[in-house]
Parts: structure tokens; sequence; C-alpha cells
């Protein structure tokens, strides 16, 4: 299963209604996460340039968007990013791939 950080920002509407109706966003995005086929990891309220961090592991990229789209559509969420992330084995087992192809890699000018 891959593991995606997605951040983004509430809008000045969503602040309202958490105002208004003060709400568990984390159990509020549960459900639409595994919709897509995605297992939502970590929800995290964040300062800085984004409102909020989620950790979902999922291999259905197709349902991870399709979810991205409907929180998107809602109005209430912006600036919505999503990166991969990799464990620290994975990362280790790619070095040790990268020494086995770098001799058959000639950079540029090398011939």
């Amino acid at each position: 299963m891959g593991l995606y950080i997605i951040t983004g920002c509430y809008t000045a509407e969503a602040a309202k209604g958490l105002i208004n109706h003060p709400s568990d966003r984390e159990a509020a995005v549960r459900p639409l996460i595994a919709a897509g086929g995605g297992k939502l990891i970590s929800f995290l309220i964040t300062t800085g340039e984004t409102d909020f961090s989620m950790v979902i592991e999922t291999d259905d990229l197709e349902g991870m968007m399709a979810s991205l789209i409907v929180a998107g559509a809602t109005g209430t969420v912006s600036n919505l990013k999503t990166v991969q992330a990799f464990t620290s084995a994975q990362f280790l087992a790619a070095q040790k791939k990268a020494g086995q192809i770098t001799a058959k890699f000639k950079a540029a000018g090398q011939g």
C-alpha cells in the first residue's frame, strides 16, 4: 500500500461553519477516504501554510483522487496538495537499488 500526505486549507465558508456547528473533522473525513478505497492513518490540524494534514494509505489512486474531488467540490477546502510518502525501509531499499543500477548509467558528457 502506498502512503500519501494530503494538506489543504479551510475556506472562509468552512470557518463560519466550524464556528456555528463545531464538528470532529477526522470523523467526517474518515468515511470519505474509505469510500475512495483508502485508509485514513492520521488527521492533524496544522498551523502555517495549511490548516490540515492527512496521512492516507491506499493502492487505489483513482479512488483517492475521487475523494479529493468530492471534498474540493464542497467549496469548503482549498489548496489540496498530495505527495507520496515512503517508509524508511522503502528508502533504504531504493538506496541499495540505486547502487546496483548506477554502473549502467552514463551522465551527459561522459560518453
